[in-house]
């Protein structure tokens, strides 16, 4: 919609002007004009005359020849009085010649009164019936009176005359309005300004650009019957002139421009409200936008919560490490986009109500529960669980791995035990000895006796098979109800082999009086080769026992065991010795004294067979036991690289992002440069940070191969992978925020009209009282800063200020709220009254407006706008569908649902 703005102030190209603003007439030019083409003043004969009339009629009067009925200078001076409103001096009343000269004289004064300087025009020539005198005068009191108030954008009266009409007949097709003679000539620029204003006089869609005489008497027509301008061209005249007189074209275009001006005023008051409305919608958008992407931020937060609080584990490890891979997804690859969302919505928070200050708006306030300190909050509750939950998932993994082993620990042991104990019931439970023989009776004795000191030898691998699974019970082992049942099956067994064995050693010692001396050496080889065969399946154990270490001391404390256990060996080979030389003694004495050996020791299950077999297996196990400690030895020194690989990046990144950190910090502190150059550092700044990404991505992958090596700990560094994640966030948070601060500065310097010297002036006032150096003051040193800037507190006023600066109340006052005080009182804003004057515009004076004005002087997205909104105007004999727009527009300036 085109806003005509119309100015009092104005200079016309038609007339040629005195340094001191005064007007002369172009004599010379009038003459030309008049000797080149006459039809020019058949033309301004008519046109003047009809013009005269049409002010001369609200006196009751006209005149019919214009250089005979202006010569006594009365219908001149009346003419002059109707047209200015004021009163001119009590005319002459003779007949004679120097009374008609006195009265055109008095004329010709007053219109040099208002600025008017006549050159080579006189009261003789007017009375004397001078024609080219005469229509020369008329042409100064309609440049004066009819043309001298229209302007367009500060042109002057011809050019803002002309751009008025270029901009009305801009739609219309066969219409280009270049100037006031040949572009009026077919007619269609008088009808289609007519059509613009008065869609319903004319059928603009029948006319025809041949027809320029009907289109001509169309216009002349309507113009004098619905927009009461008289008729002062002639359609022939016009048609067949080859160059129509500018002036008398100008003089009947200037009346429609008169007879629109209060369509004008409508235009320019909708132009207002169009404005204001405009400012609503995009406040609402924003408003719609900032409140859709804080529920699906809070959303996202509230399903994520539960999932980190939960901290149900999962019964094996490779569940548990999914867990830990799906934690890290999250880090990776959910959480970034979330941190920027956050970061955006209180950019987009604080641009927003930057603008409503800006346009004298309402702050926005949010849905309940959806603050920025709401999030803020929301997502503080966030980090918090999830601080917990990746140190959960790591303790998990090591007391699953611990179970895992465990578990297999007791399956071994139990499975060698089990092996042991088979057939043990059923031989204990034999009543053998009362059919046997003495000899036999006394070697079951001894048979017994071997066995006692083996069962007394594999307690401790029964209290270590229990030990373990008690042990597992305190871990929570998922499937504690099997290693319980087969260690309460164990220990059972073991209970009864106990009783068993005590009963069958009462029965025995009953008959022991019956049995003779046993072979001593067959005895000495069963007691000594029997501890020697534990001694051996413990050394077999040992060195095919599993282990697990986080560290390289844990690795040596057991290569250290391992090599104390070597040096045993030479010993045990000794008794291994002392064991065969037992048995070659038994053969040495059987051959010696003819005695046959039948069977095997009757004191022993044990062979020198077995001794020397199971010696063999542990002299291999020991360099097979040799190379699993070195490979772990090798893990282990893999795991310390990795180690101080990510140490020496965690070292170098996080004071890289403090030192980042600090140096944002003085960006709002220190005056370097413009905003712009502010801004500009900073996005490079920004960029800095952006580039160093790839950095964070390798310190990520070395957190992630530590953790695949069930690396937890770390000596070199004080630095966490999680403190480098909250370390980044920060930083990328607050290089956002302090861009947006910028920005805001920019938007209020620019809105507000401050220069770069008053913002920079502002800043080195806040800056000197900001004490803490943290971008805010306190309220004393704030009032401080307003007496050091020449303002007059008291309390009350100073209660005032501050309610302004900080309103809710936090006790500091930023630096954007400082900026907003300072530059609030002398912005130019819009105002309720100013829109509800425009309104009141548009509704004609009315209290109330209707739909059909709404839409008629609207533009249709805006029209709709108010009508939802409005109320109903229901005051004395308001029409249906009358609107409220009185209330409307207050409303858009306070609390409402607007």
């Amino acid at each position: 919609m085109n806003v005509l703005s119309i100015e009092t102030h104005v200079q016309y190209s038609s007339l040629m002007m005195t340094t001191t603003g005064e007007y002369m007439t172009q004599e010379d030019d009038w003459e030309r004009d008049l000797l080149l083409d006459p039809a020019w003043e058949k033309q301004q004969r008519k046109t003047f005359t009809a013009w005269c009339n049409s002010h001369l009629r609200k006196a009751g009067t006209q005149i019919e020849n214009i250089e005979e009925d202006f010569r006594n200078g009365l219908k001149l001076m009346l003419l002059l009085e109707v047209i200015s409103g004021e009163r001119l001096p009590k005319p002459d009343k003779g007949k004679m010649r120097f009374h008609k000269i006195a009265n055109v004289n008095k004329a010709l004064d007053f219109i040099s009164s208002k600025g008017v300087k006549l050159i080579s025009i006189g009261a003789e020539e007017i009375v004397d019936g001078n024609v080219k005198m005469t229509l020369g005068m008329i042409w100064t009191i309609i440049l004066r009176f009819a043309i001298q108030d229209i302007s367009v954008e500060e042109t002057s009266a011809k050019e803002g005359l002309l751009l008025w009409c270029q901009r009305k007949t801009a739609p219309y097709r066969n219409v280009n309005v270049q100037n006031f003679h040949i572009s009026w000539k077919d007619g269609l620029a008088l009808c289609a300004l007519i059509h613009r204003h008065r869609p319903d006089l004319i059928d603009y869609s029948k006319l025809r650009k041949d027809d320029p005489v009907g289109n001509l008497n169309t216009a002349f027509e309507v113009a004098e019957k619905y927009l009461d301008i008289p008729k002062m061209l002639d359609a022939d005249d016009i048609v067949n002139t080859p160059k129509p007189d500018e002036k008398a074209i100008m003089t009947y275009v200037s009346c429609f421009y008169h007879a629109f001006a209060g369509a004008e005023q409508a235009e320019t008051a909708a132009n207002r409200i169009c404005k204001v409305l405009a400012v609503n919608q995009e406040n609402e958008k924003l408003m719609e936008e900032y409140e859709k992407l804080a529920s699906e931020l809070l959303e996202w937060i509230r399903r994520t919560i539960p999932w980190l609080e939960n901290r149900v584990a999962e019964q094996t490890m490779h569940a548990m490490q999914q867990k830990l891979e799906d934690f890290r997804d999250y880090r990776r690859v959910h959480k970034p986009p979330k941190v920027q969302e956050k970061c955006q919505l209180e950019i987009n928070f604080n641009t927003l109500q930057t603008k409503l200050r800006l346009s004298n708006r309402p702050a926005f306030m949010p849905s309940e529960g959806k603050m920025v300190s709401d999030i803020a909050n929301a997502w503080k509750g966030l980090e918090q669980v999830e601080k917990g939950y990746e140190e959960w998932l790591l303790t998990e993994i090591r007391r699953l791995e611990r179970l895992d082993h465990l578990a297999e620990k007791f399956k071994q042991k139990s499975t060698l035990h089990e092996s042991w104990t088979t057939g043990k019931e059923e031989l204990l439970s034999q009543k053998d000895y009362e059919s046997a023989s003495l000899m036999e009776i006394r070697a079951l004795m001894r048979k017994h006796e071997a066995f006692e000191s083996d069962l007394a030898a594999h307690q401790d691998r029964v209290e270590q098979i229990a030990a373990i699974a008690q042990e597992l019970n305190e871990l929570d082992y998922y499937d504690a109800a099997t290693i319980n049942a087969r260690c309460q099956g164990i220990c059972d067994q073991w209970d009864n082999l106990g009783t068993l064995t005590q009963k069958r050693r009462e029965s025995l010692e009953r008959v022991e009086k019956l049995w003779e001396t046993i072979d001593q050496l067959y005895l000495e080889f069963a007691k000594r080769a029997a501890p020697f065969n534990n001694w051996m399946d413990g050394a077999m154990e040992d060195l095919q026992d599993m282990f697990i270490v986080h560290s390289i001391e844990e690795i040596q404390s057991l290569i250290t065991a391992h090599d104390q256990f070597k040096a045993t060996i030479p010993e045990a080979d000794k008794e291994r010795m002392a064991i065969m030389g037992i048995h070659n003694e038994i053969l040495k004495i059987a051959q010696t004294y003819g005695i046959k050996v039948v069977g095997e020791n009757p004191y022993t299950v044990l062979s020198p067979q077995d001794i020397s077999n199971k010696w063999e297996a542990v002299k291999q196990l020991v360099p097979m036991r040799d190379q699993m400690l070195q490979e772990e030895v090798a893990r282990q020194q893999s795991n310390e690289r990795l180690r101080r690989q990510f140490a020496a990046q965690a070292n170098i990144i996080g004071p890289w992002i403090q030192i980042k950190m600090e140096e944002i910090s003085h960006v709002s502190i220190d005056i370097v440069g413009s905003l712009e150059e502010q801004m500009s550092n900073l996005k490079t700044y920004e960029q800095n940070i952006i580039n160093y990404k790839s950095n964070i991505d390798t310190l990520e992958g070395d957190h992630q191969l530590s953790q695949e090596s069930l690396i937890f700990d770390n000596k070199h560094t004080n630095y966490t992978m999680e403190h480098v994640h909250v370390g980044w966030e920060q930083l990328l948070t607050t290089i956002a925020r302090t861009i947006n601060e910028i920005e805001n500065q920019i938007l209020t310097r620019d809105a507000k009209g401050i220069s770069q010297e008053q913002l920079n002036e502002f800043r080195a006032s806040f800056n000197h009282f900001d004490r803490k150096r943290n971008g805010m003051m306190d309220p004393d040193d704030f009032r401080a800063c307003l007496i050091s800037m020449g303002y007059d507190l008291g309390e009350v006023e100073f209660a005032r200020i501050m309610t302004l600066v900080d309103p809710n109340n936090t006790g500091v006052v930023t630096f954007q709220a400082f900026i907003d005080f300072m530059t609030r009182e002398t912005a130019e804003t819009d105002t309720a009254e100013q829109v509800t004057a425009s309104f009141k515009i548009l509704a004609s004076d009315k209290a109330y407006i209707t739909v059909e004005e709404l839409r008629r002087e609207l533009p249709p997205e805006q029209a709709e706008y108010c009508i939802i909104r409005m109320t109903k105007y229901n005051v004395g004999d308001a029409p249906p569908g009358a609107l409220d727009y009185i209330s409307f527009s207050s409303a858009l300036y306070g609390e409402s649902d607007l």
